[in-house]
């Protein structure tokens, strides 16, 4: 039987060195492999170019490299409410890549699917464009984007079986769903590991020969970026 699982997350992240591109995937701070974040933070590794829709807030997720600064590049679509990632922006401390979430997204999807590049309408005509190759598409300008090379891949999923096999819970799915396969090696961490043969096939959303490597995280604190209540 063909087994992905690992002992801990300090198995998981063997192999990882400094200057890696690695892809997280996660939303704001929805989704996001929240225990391989916090042992790369408890690493000498540094020069990270990550992939990620953001990178999380100050003292949680992927801002814990920011602020140890183990990140020298970002690939993100926004910077969202991190004050240390807008402040290393501004001042030049950290290269930043602002794609369109779109693009972000399928650039993800293309390295899981093994197309080297595709053409899409977004960002042509702003400095998004620059350098790359524009084509014309029935009367529509398009401009060539590359799939991203990422040494890692590591997403969190809800469940996954010994196998592999992911299902993700709601929004959390996000660019975890992407993101898994589209690295050289795939670190999955779940909440809910299980022996293969427990998951109902119609449910699973990530087949396991997608992911190289799972574990069972200790704990999530699933914590939320922004909470707005109404007022009594």
């Amino acid at each position: 039987m063909i087994t992905k699982k690992v002992n801990n997350v300090h198995d998981a992240i063997k192999g990882i060195e400094s200057g890696m591109t690695i892809m997280f995937g996660g939303f704001g701070l929805c989704g996001i492999p929240e225990n391989t974040i916090a042992a790369l933070v408890n690493t000498s590794i540094s020069d990270l170019t990550c992939i990620s829709n953001n990178a999380g807030v100050d003292d949680f997720g992927l801002g814990l490299l920011l602020q140890k600064k183990q990140v020298k590049k970002m690939i993100s679509s926004y910077v969202g409410e991190n004050a240390e990632f807008e402040r290393q922006m501004l001042s030049g401390e950290l290269e930043v890549e602002l794609t369109p979430q779109g693009t972000l997204a399928e650039r993800c999807r293309a390295a899981q699917a093994g197309i080297p590049a595709f053409f899409t309408p977004a960002g042509y005509g702003t400095e998004v464009a620059e350098g790359k190759e524009v084509r014309e598409f029935n009367g529509k300008m398009h401009i060539m984007e590359q799939a991203f090379k990422a040494e890692f891949a590591i997403v969190k999923a809800w469940k996954g079986d010994e196998a592999g096999n992911l299902i993700f819970k709601g929004t959390a799915r996000n660019f975890n769903a992407c993101m898994a396969g589209a690295g050289k090696i795939t670190i999955a961490e779940v909440e809910e590991l299980v022996p293969v043969g427990t998951l109902d096939p119609n449910q699973i959303h990530i087949p396991g020969i997608m992911v190289q490597r799972i574990f069972q995280g200790e704990k999530f604190e699933k914590r939320i970026e922004q909470r707005t209540v109404r007022s009594r």
